[in-house]
């Protein structure tokens, strides 16, 4: 895997892999934690020990497509930053651990990532998107300068069997 970080004020951002188990377990497998996410919570250990291998896998890459960063506060492993490439747009997901919730880390790892991306990679349309009940999601979308651009309907999360409605946001930069 390639040594690489992104430091912000208070993090530093790291190429989640393998050595991140337990920690990644501690916000992938906690249903109420993650009840507003499309692709969490994992059923098991193993189950995100997949996730793991792939990430490094994809790291391992010379110019990765997605991008899964372990976010570091203080030493310790508190959650996760996706950067997914859809063509020349940039899709970001964040997930906290229940103990740094309501820090601003979110924010501060996805402003991280999007001055790194916009000055390694050129890359100008970011997007996001959460289930509309998700508040923490959504005003994090805001504070980082992005603007919602619509509701739609058919948002399936993993942990929940009913079917939802998000908001996506986008940020253009000049």
């Amino acid at each position: 895997m390639k040594s690489f970080e992104i430091n912000t004020g208070r993090l530093t951002l790291k190429p989640l892999g393998r050595e991140y188990l337990e920690t990644t377990n501690a916000y992938a497998l906690d249903r109420e934690s993650v009840k507003y996410m499309e692709f969490l919570p994992y059923d098991d250990s193993n189950e995100t020990l997949e996730f793991l291998k792939r990430a490094e896998a994809e790291w391992a890459k010379d110019v990765p497509n997605t991008y899964e960063f372990a976010i570091i506060h203080e030493g310790r492993h508190i959650g996760g930053l996706s950067v997914y490439y859809l063509g020349d747009i940039v899709e970001l997901g964040w997930i906290l651990n229940k103990e740094s919730k309501g820090h601003g880390f979110a924010a501060e790892a996805a402003l991280g990532a999007i001055d790194y991306f916009s000055k390694s990679r050129g890359t100008t349309h970011f997007i996001a998107s959460c289930d509309i009940r998700n508040a923490a999601s959504y005003k994090t979308m805001e504070k980082i300068g992005m603007t919602r651009k619509c509701r739609y309907e058919g948002r399936k999360n993993r942990a929940s069997d009913e079917i939802a409605s998000g908001y996506k946001y986008e940020l253009i930069l000049n």
